[in-house]
């Protein structure tokens, strides 16, 4: 990958006047002048609509920022992500959780190895381990069936499986999936207490085995199950996603229970390994099986595609154009529907511990904005929250709203509604209301006497940005997608800003000091 700072670059240079010379303009008449700008900015793959019309640019801008990617040479970059080079410098590893759900027979190379044979080899023990827990013939240390099972875990290892696991409940099987993350004893104790551990089965995920608030919250586990079991009872009831074998083995958990990682998977990016066993566990393989093929279709889609008609790159280049000429802070996830409430927290540590970096990948310390706050909530509960302050605020704030054009139960009244709210919260985003409007709406009210008063309260400047990704419907496959749009997105922005993205040597000095101050208490 080369090492260029973007602000050096002839495309930036040209971006900087398009911002002075463009920042005026309302969408109102970006859309005026250009009746078929819907169509212009909109790109459909498979069952996704991107529309990127209501965002504050030009097709000038838009070239300029494909200039820009094509100037840090992105081109080269991807071709270097997918094909196993080490591009995660830092730690010495490559960058490979496409691998994970790579779906044709290509070699990827790693070390001189062909990982390929190894995840599917890992994928068919998920798959068999799966329909046995699933189908009742994996049996407890008393001979019942499963009935409950725990993700023990933290970070990458809980909020992906979590996040999916949440947003499938839909396609939920028999078993009840829970997690235990937050080294919070009372966190613990809540997902326990209502628990049989004849008829439980713990999945404990870490890839060092010593992280530890998942080594404390599986040790309190495993001294309350053995209240009731005994030790050669762990192997039917605990599983464990880790490199250190050694240390499953001295937790009691059966060799043939351990499930493997591998360094070239960073621990956000990790949903789709074995990280993933309580997704499985959750929906069932198969179900498992199309969100990681969703995965693909994104990735493919990513490799393939012309930069001005790929989703992915141009939702980062439109993110760039904002956090470094237009110097937003931050952006806000707005899912409607409830099936993806914890999208936002998800998006939150794969954005946040990705980008959150201010050293280049030459050494030097940025003098330019990297990374965003992400935040956000679900469909209208949002607009009884924070949106007022998207729509009246000081702040910039460029929204994505994901909305779905088929609800799952079919409720045709309650999605009608709700898709109305869709549309409406981006229409008044972007168009706002003027003087004139408001001062007729509060004649229309019959407010005379209010109108001087109440006027300046009534006008929204419109003009804000968002993004709009419309989806079929909410499946497996169709999240698999989404979710690898936003991996690609966090890539091609770490590759414009000349930062690794892969590493999070941020968190590590927090962890140091915990361990300090817990020999003082």
């Amino acid at each position: 990958m080369k090492n260029i700072n973007p602000t050096t670059t002839k495309a930036w240079e040209k971006l900087t006047k398009n911002y002075n010379d463009t920042k005026h303009l309302h969408l109102k008449s970006l859309f005026n002048s250009n009746p078929s700008r819907k169509e212009k900015f909109t790109i459909n793959f498979n069952d996704f609509e991107f529309n990127f019309s209501n965002n504050r640019i030009t097709e000038d801008t838009l070239n300029y920022l494909l200039e820009l990617a094509n100037e840090v040479d992105l081109k080269g970059a991807i071709k270097a992500y997918f094909s196993g080079e080490k591009i995660n410098v830092t730690e010495n590893r490559a960058v490979l959780h496409t691998a994970l759900r790579n779906q044709n027979n290509q070699e990827i190379v790693v070390d001189g190895i062909n990982v390929m044979p190894e995840v599917k080899e890992t994928l068919l023990k998920m798959e068999a381990f799966t329909n046995k827990v699933v189908s009742g013939t994996w049996k407890g240390y008393t001979n019942k069936t499963i009935t409950d099972v725990v993700n023990i875990g933290i970070g990458g290892s809980d909020l992906g499986p979590d996040m999916v696991v949440e947003s499938l409940k839909y396609y939920k099987n028999n078993l009840n999936v829970h997690f235990v993350s937050n080294i919070d004893g009372d966190h613990v104790q809540e997902i326990i207490k209502h628990l049989n551990p004849e008829t439980t089965l713990f999945v404990i995920v870490s890839k060092t085995f010593t992280t530890q608030e998942t080594l404390t919250n599986s040790t309190t586990i495993k001294n309350w199950f053995l209240e009731k079991a005994t030790e050669k009872d762990v192997a039917k009831h605990f599983v464990a996603v880790s490199t250190n074998l050694k240390n499953v083995r001295e937790f009691g958990i059966d060799s043939e229970n351990i499930f493997p990682m591998w360094d070239w998977v960073g621990g956000r990016f990790s949903l789709w390994s074995t990280v993933g066993l309580s997704i499985s566990l959750a929906v069932g393989f198969k179900n498992f099986k199309e969100l990681l093929i969703g995965a693909f279709e994104m990735d493919e889609h990513f490799k393939n595609t012309p930069f001005e008609k790929n989703a992915p790159v141009l939702a980062s280049l439109i993110g760039i154009w904002y956090t470094n000429f237009y110097k937003s802070e931050s952006e806000v996830i707005l899912p409607y529907t409830q099936y993806l409430t914890k999208l936002a927290p998800y998006l939150q540590q794969a954005i946040m511990e990705s980008n959150g970096k201010s050293v280049d990948r030459n050494g030097n310390q940025v003098a330019y904005q990297t990374g965003n706050i992400i935040w956000g909530s679900t469909g209208t509960n949002s607009q009884h929250a924070f949106m007022q302050l998207l729509h009246q605020g000081t702040k910039l704030i460029p929204a994505d709203f994901i909305g779905f054009k088929n609800s799952l139960y079919g409720n045709k009244e309650h999605h009608k509604k709700l898709m109305a709210n869709f549309y409406a919260q981006i229409q008044a985003l972007a168009e706002g209301k003027t003087k004139e409007e408001a001062h007729l709406d509060l004649k229309t009210q019959g407010k005379m006497d209010e109108i001087e008063t109440l006027l300046p309260y009534k006008v929204f400047e419109g003009n804000k940005p968002s993004t709009s990704i419309l989806i079929n419907k909410l499946t497996p496959k169709t999240l698999g997608s989404l979710i690898a749009f936003y991996e690609h997105k966090i890539f091609v922005q770490g590759v414009i800003w000349n930062i690794y993205s892969y590493d999070q040597f941020g968190v590590e000095l927090g962890k140091e000091l915990a361990h300090k101050n817990l020999t003082k208490l």
